[in-house]
């Protein structure tokens, strides 16, 4: 069966999500020739994913966040007005994306949490199963646990969420731990998608703090700490645009533009891992047994779930601000099974299969929906 993946640009999770499932699939003999990447003005594809996905990429314009003057909150309002002038840009995006499934002829389309995904069903509506893969499609889970508050963004939060999976035939709803299926809902619960390189780690203690940041506005907030505390070796990756491959601080404070194999082996070696708190990461940090400080994108909704949904899973504590004391009080009191989360995790294989090859069983069903609907062509 040949596939087509449509893969959020943000961060560096979604792709490694979306190199993992691929493998998966090639190992199976299926075939995934060509990706599709929703990229942003502030961010750079890091070079791994190309060497890594082995496919044709396509990169798009994708609807994208918009941060504060610091380069470190998310603004919202700037957000909604940014991505709505630019809407043009987007429709531009649909019609490419048309253009490659017409030329791909793709059995079964993918999508890792980009807008374009779903925008492009609600448009085009082609006659081609659709599955969305990520931690997101969790927060309808009746058992999922949201931060107390936050009415606005949890609202915000969904209407995004449903708009990336509109008219998908399954939800594949990443999770730390097990959780029932909800058919009804088409919330399928699966295991992280992890990669060979990150199973095959053994975990040491080399004594270091290692960590990623999101937004490079919080670097300022990481120096500030190490001035403080110069004799701690602290390593931490980033993926500003245009920085050097080593950014050296100070002999004990290295910033790191995102590189994987260097970035897993720092994670194998680390005493204790800090970051702000997207899913992919967390599970790399708890696989390998790591004591975790997760600190929220500030105005990120989405990792306020994350960090607690992964710290009522074990994972570690969560944080405010880069304040690596608080990590460091936390090393040795971190007392986790991880054998739990270590066969769920390598339960994946089996699991995601099972979700996405048998889909020529509801194929022929979805053309007939298709044929009594209505779909808009831009």
């Amino acid at each position: 069966m040949k596939y087509l993946f449509i893969i959020q640009g943000e961060g560096r999770g979604h792709m490694t999500q979306a190199i993992s499932l691929r493998n998966r699939l090639i190992s199976a003999g299926h075939n995934v020739p060509s990706v599709i990447v929703g990229k942003s003005i502030r961010r750079e594809i890091p070079a791994f994913f190309y060497s890594k996905i082995e496919a044709s990429v396509h990169l798009v314009e994708s609807p994208n966040f918009v941060m504060d003057k610091n380069n470190k909150r998310i603004n919202i309002g700037k957000t909604i007005f940014y991505n709505l002038f630019y809407t043009r840009k987007y429709i531009k995006s649909l019609r490419v994306i048309n253009k490659i499934v017409k030329t791909e002829k793709p059995d079964v389309i993918i999508n890792f949490y980009d807008l374009l995904g779903g925008l492009f069903y609600l448009f085009y509506n082609p006659p081609i199963p659709y599955q969305c893969i990520g931690h997101q499609y969790l927060l309808s889970h009746p058992d999922f646990q949201f931060p107390k508050g936050h009415k606005i963004d949890k609202l915000l939060f969904k209407i995004n969420t449903n708009i990336t999976s509109f008219r998908a035939d399954k939800l594949l709803a990443l999770s730390f731990r097990r959780m029932p299926n909800i058919p009804e809902k088409k919330i399928y619960v699966v295991p992280p998608l992890l990669r060979k390189t990150v199973l095959n780690l053994k975990s040491t203690n080399d004594g270091f703090i290692h960590g990623y940041m999101l937004n490079p506005g919080y670097a300022n907030e990481i120096i500030e700490w190490h001035n403080k505390n110069q004799e701690i070796e602290t390593h931490f990756f980033w993926d500003k645009k245009d920085a050097q491959e080593e950014m050296v601080i100070h002999k004990n404070l290295v910033f790191h533009k995102i590189n994987d194999v260097k970035f897993l082996d720092y994670m194998s070696r680390c005493s204790g891992y800090a970051s702000t708190a997207g899913f992919e990461s967390l599970c790399e940090a708890m696989y390998l047994n790591k004591p975790v400080m997760m600190i929220p994108t500030a105005g990120h909704f989405e990792q306020k779930c994350n960090a607690l949904d992964a710290s009522l899973s074990g994972a570690g504590l969560i944080s405010e601000e880069f304040d690596l004391d608080k990590l460091i009080k936390y090393i040795p009191n971190h007392k986790t099974d991880p054998s739990i989360f270590q066969r769920w995790v390598e339960s994946a294989s089996g699991i995601f299969l099972s979700h996405l090859t048998p889909v020529f069983n509801y194929k022929s069903q979805r053309k007939t929906e298709i044929g009594s609907t209505l779909s808009v062509k831009i």
